[in-house]
Formats: C-alpha cells, sequence, structure tokens
C-alpha cells in the first residue's frame, strides 16, 4: 500500500494544459501513480495508507520563489511558515550579488554589515560555512522548503577586490573565476549581480561577461539585479541582453520591473526588446512579485561613490557635514545611482523596518511624514536614521505602475518571485502573499491570466530554468512537491497593513511527500533541502 492517495483533485499540472480530474498516488516523496478520472471508471481505486479527498480543490506542483531573500531565515526560523503557507515548495537564495558564501572571515562580517536590511545582522546564526558547498550543506541539516543558491557576484568581488571602485587586475579577475567554477561545482545554480549595490555595482561589463562565460559553460544562469530600474532602465536591461548573449549564458532578469514616474507605460517597450532577442536565439527568463512598491534598504539609495570602502566607510561619509550634503545633492537634485538615477521622492519612501527597537516610531510612515513631524527636512530624517540604525534601516519604495504590472506578468519569459525581504516590523506583504495572491487576484479576480497559464509561470518554467529534472509538473515519476489549493477562495492574507497575515485557500502543501501544511496549519515537518545545480 502506497503512503497517500489525493481523490478526486482538479490536477492543474504545470505544464499549462487543461485541467483534470485524477487519483494522484504518492510513495517515498515522489508521485508514483495518476489515475484519471476515465481510466478509473470500471476499476479498483488505488489505495493508500492515507487518503485526502480533494473535491473541489486544485493539485499543482509547488511553486518556486525564484527570488527569495531567506538566506538566514530558513536557519533562524524552522516554522518558515510566510513561505511555506503559500506553497512555495523551493526558493532560490543569493539574490542581488550579496549573500554569506564565499567568504573569508573579513568579508563575512562586512556582508552581514551590509545586507543586514535585508536578513538582520544574524546574531542568532552560527556561521560555520565559508565556501558555497559548506552553506549547501548547512541548508541539508533541515530546512522548511527547498533552496537553490546563486553565486552572489558582489560578495565574491569583496572577497577578491574589496570594496573600492576600480577595474580588477588580471589576477584578481583570474581569482573571480575560479570561485565561480568552484561554487557551481559545489552545487550553486548561477551567478548574481546587484548593480545598484556596492560592491557589485563597481565592475565592469568586462569583468561580468568573463565570470558569466564560466557559468555558461556550466550550465548555469546569469540573474543581474541591473543597473537602473528607473532613468536608463531600458538601456539596462539591453546591457544585460547583450552581455549574457557574448558570453553565451542564459539571462534571467531579477524582479523585471519598470518603476518611478519616467517609465509609466512603458513596459510594452521592454517586453519588444525582449522579443527581439529571444526571436533571435537568446535564452531569457525574468521574474516579478504582483505589486506595485518596492523593497529595499535606506542605504541602498545613496550614491556609488558614498558606499565605496564598505560599511564603515559610508557612516563616517554620512557624520562629516561637507560629504553629507554632497551625498544629499546627489540623492535630491541629481539623482543618485543607488537611487536608479532618478532625484528621491522622500514622500515615496516609507520606513518598514529597523534594527533598533528605539527607532520604531519611524515604521509605516514616509520619510517625509516623520521629517515633517519633527519639523525638518526629509534629508535630515534620513540621515538620522542610517546612522543611528547603522545602515540597518528597510524601506517601501512606492514607485511602480499597475499597467505596468500587469503587461509584464503576461509575457511569454515570465515566473514568479517574491522578492520577500522578511526582516522588519512591517515587511513588503509581498514576503507573505505573493503567490496566492498571482492565484486569486490576478486569475480570478481579474482575469489577467487563465488558472493554467499562471500555475505554469510559478512551477514548470521556473523548473526549466533551474534545469530541475524531476520537478515543477504533476508527472509519475517528480518529487511529490505539491499544493493543494482551492480556486474560489485562495487569496493573499497579507496586506501593506497586516503584512504577516498568512494566506487563505491553501489547506495542503508537500515537500518532498511531507505535509508541511496539514489541514491550513503549519506541521513540524523539516523536509527541505539544498537543490543542486544538475551537471551537464
Amino acid at each position: 500500500m502506497e503512503d497517500l492517495v489525493i481523490r478526486d483533485a482538479d490536477v492543474v499540472d504545470g505544464s499549462g494544459a487543461d485541467a483534470y480530474r485524477a487519483d494522484v498516488v504518492i510513495d517515498a516523496g515522489r508521485i508514483v501513480s495518476i489515475v484519471k478520472e476515465a481510466a478509473a471508471a470500471g476499476c479498483q481505486r488505488p489505495r493508500a495508507t492515507r487518503e485526502i479527498d480533494a473535491e473541489g480543490l486544485v493539485l499543482s506542483p509547488g511553486f518556486i520563489d525564484m527570488h527569495a531573500h531567506s538566506d538566514l531565515a530558513l536557519l533562524r526560523d524552522p516554522d518558515h511558515s510566510a513561505k511555506a503557507a503559500q506553497g512555495v515548495t523551493l526558493e532560490v537564495l543569493g539574490q542581488d550579488g550579496l549573500s554569506y558564501a564565499p567568504v573569508d572571515d573579513r568579508t563575512l562580517e562586512e556582508v552581514r554589515r551590509a545586507i543586514t536590511g535585508w536578513n538582520g545582522y544574524g546574531d542568532d546564526i552560527d556561521f560555520d560555512w565559508r565556501s558555497v558547498g559548506g552553506y549547501l550543506d548547512r541548508l541539508d541539516r533541515g530546512i522548511a522548503v527547498n533552496a537553490a543558491y546563486l553565486i552572489p557576484q558582489g560578495t565574491v568581488r569583496a572577497l577578491v577586490v574589496g570594496w573600492e571602485d576600480r577595474a580588477a587586475t588580471p589576477d584578481e579577475l583570474d581569482r573571480m573565476r575560479r570561485l565561480v567554477a568552484e561554487g557551481l561545482e559545489q552545487g550553486a545554480v548561477g551567478l548574481s549581480s546587484g548593480l545598484t549595490y556596492t560592491p557589485g555595482m563597481y565592475a565592469r561589463d568586462a569583468e561580468l561577461t568573463e565570470l558569466c562565460r564560466v557559468v555558461g559553460s556550466y550550465g548555469g544562469y546569469y540573474c543581474p539585479h541591473h543597473r537602473s530600474y528607473g532613468a536608463g532602465a531600458l538601456e539596462a536591461y539591453a546591457e544585460m541582453v547583450a552581455l549574457a548573449r557574448e558570453a553565451d549564458c542564459p539571462l534571467h532578469l531579477a524582479h523585471a520591473t519598470m518603476n518611478f514616474g519616467v517609465n509609466r507605460g512603458r513596459a510594452p517597450e521592454l517586453l519588444a526588446l525582449l522579443d527581439r532577442a529571444l526571436d533571435a536565439g537568446a535564452d531569457i527568463t525574468l521574474d516579478t512579485y504582483p505589486y506595485t512598491p518596492g523593497c529595499t534598504t535606506l542605504a541602498a539609495l545613496l550614491p556609488s561613490w558614498a558606499s565605496e570602502g564598505g560599511p564603515e566607510e559610508v557612516l563616517a561619509r554620512l557624520t562629516d557635514p561637507t560629504t553629507a550634503a554632497r551625498i544629499r545633492h546627489d540623492l535630491e537634485i541629481t539623482g543618485s545611482d543607488g537611487c536608479h538615477g532618478v532625484p528621491v521622492e522622500w514622500e515615496t519612501i516609507e520606513i518598514s523596518g529597523v534594527g533598533d527597537p528605539a527607532l520604531g516610531e519611524f515604521v509605516g510612515r514616509t520619510v517625509r511624514e516623520s521629517a515633517d513631524l519633527r519639523g525638518e527636512a526629509p534629508w535630515d530624517t534620513a540621515r538620522r536614521l542610517l546612522v543611528r540604525d547603522r545602515l540597518g534601516t528597510t524601506i517601501l519604495q512606492h514607485v511602480g505602475h499597475e499597467e505596468n504590472v500587469r503587461a509584464i506578468m503576461r509575457h511569454r519569459a515570465h515566473t514568479g518571485g517574491s522578492d520577500g525581504i522578511l526582516r522588519g516590523s512591517k515587511p513588503h506583504p509581498r514576503a507573505y502573499g505573493t503567490f496566492p495572491r498571482y492565484l486569486g487576484h490576478y486569475v480570478r479576480e481579474l482575469g489577467v491570466l487563465t488558472l493554467e497559464e499562471c500555475v505554469a509561470r510559478l512551477t514548470s518554467r521556473p523548473a526549466a530554468r533551474l534545469r530541475l529534472p524531476d520537478r515543477g509538473l504533476v508527472r509519475e515519476g517528480y518529487r511529490a512537491d505539491l499544493v493543494l489549493f482551492d480556486p474560489r477562495t485562495v487569496a493573499a492574507g497579507a496586506t501593506f497593513a497586516e503584512p504577516r497575515r498568512l494566506p487563505t485557500g491553501i489547506p495542503y502543501v508537500l515537500v518532498d511527500g511531507r505535509f508541511v501544511i496539514e489541514d491550513g496549519r503549519r506541521t513540524d515537518a523539516l523536509p527541505g533541502r539544498s537543490v543542486r545545480r544538475t551537471p551537464l
């Protein structure tokens, strides 16, 4: 007798094909048989030690979050309901060019400080790894959902070159190539960049191209947060397309948005650029989250010259009045490269989290609102926060456009990614709501996508990008990473006012055939493991 049979499910198998009614049988973590309703007529139905009546529920592959920031959360929080309750069974970590491997002792401390706003400093984590393989081994001790890893180019550059704005020497470039190759050999699925974040943004295209040649030769992919999502966004996208084609490396565009006032209604221009490249033979995918605001750290808005040298140098510049005045001019007048070349609009910058609890009064207000309450200029408020919170402040940036969001999610290269930052007392609701929001709001309520189309974008298409031979579809022999949801009620519970509310309409989630969500509640199972690159 098998482990489990899911009876009378409406199977949306991830391929984009029409749904069908079936019994799905699971044993030893895999789908062992699928008995369609027509085939079952007049036959004895499969039996198992446990049966679930799935009448009225959709059974789909588990959702793959192509852009996650759970690098420490998976280690810190075994529950991880933020993602498990959404039906996410695999996350891709190491995003935006900054994460925790490969490192040495110096670089680890620098990176922990630099991305405190994303993941916290990690006082509660035993950083007992330094290599990519060591981090993946740490995940293999047991986590809530599966995880894949991208080698962070900014971390690699910090390890070899440091945080200086200069070209790498030939010897440094050779060492970076070796580190990328080693990370891929140890199981990473590709390379990420954060080209509006230091120190990754200091890399010239020639340097990035050489690293991408290594990635392509191993069958990985390049995932850049490119140089601008605001002024010059189309040029920045075109730069990445050309670079990846020159390197013969597949390209996956991270959180592929068109933001700020300069890009209102311009998504069709981006999609035309991508279509021309795809029709010419380029290998391109992208991910988006189904919301208009973005989320990052307050320090990320600073100009790159002010961030050179690492976190301590940034703080020193902010406390020097003359240098701080120059930073303010770049932010408010010129438009800093950290703010995508657009002069900052303080009324769009909402504080979502602080590292120092004493600064909690700022959370939930825009910088301008807090400044008005204090009777001071917004820059003075922002500067105070940056210094007192030691660059650990997280923000929402209300600069997106709904028409762009909808147009991009319809594109043939689209996949789903939450870009979910879990830290802060008022995080972006995308961390808790991305996948049910796709299914509830954009499928059921708005009809932007059909259910079958949407599920394919959240399952088989990302699995294909990750080159996973046995995930992303409901197929016999595939791993039993599965979701049962009610298409009539599935919805994101998370809102901007209550961003940590869990979704509704997702009663069951299985990872490797084990329930992580059962009857709508989190179990204590930790069946997740690292998912490593499939060798060519």
